[in-house]
């Protein structure tokens, strides 16, 4: 069985599937939103301006 040790090391091996984040301004700040590629929901929201790791970008229009 696959393992990513050492575990709490802050990294990952591989990318995270089925999701992908884009950058969306609220109230002034730059922030990062996580949306599910299935349903095409937004899930979740960085406190920062730092990126979800592992998450792929999303195309900007």
């Amino acid at each position: 069985m696959a393992s990513n040790e050492p575990a709490g090391d802050g990294h990952r091996i591989g990318a995270v599937k089925k999701r992908s984040q884009l950058k969306t301004p609220v109230m002034g700040k730059t922030r990062f939103t996580k949306r599910s590629k299935a349903t095409g929901q937004f899930m979740d929201q960085t406190a920062g301006a730092k990126k979800f790791k592992g998450v792929r970008m999303e195309r900007s229009s």
